[in-house]
């Protein structure tokens, strides 16, 4: 999942498919974060 390659298709066809550019920012994010908190979670060793 590409953000930066659905932007431009979904800029120049407009319509619904703007609508759901949101998606394909949002889901690689969120991801990114999740992965980094069960990151620390697992792999942090206490002090």
């Amino acid at each position: 999942m590409n953000p930066a390659r659905s932007t431009a298709p979904a800029l120049f066809a407009g319509g619904e498919y703007i609508g759901q550019l949101w998606l394909f920012w949002l889901a690689p994010i969120m991801g990114a974060m999740i992965a980094g908190v069960l990151a620390r979670v697992l792999y942090d060793k206490p002090e």
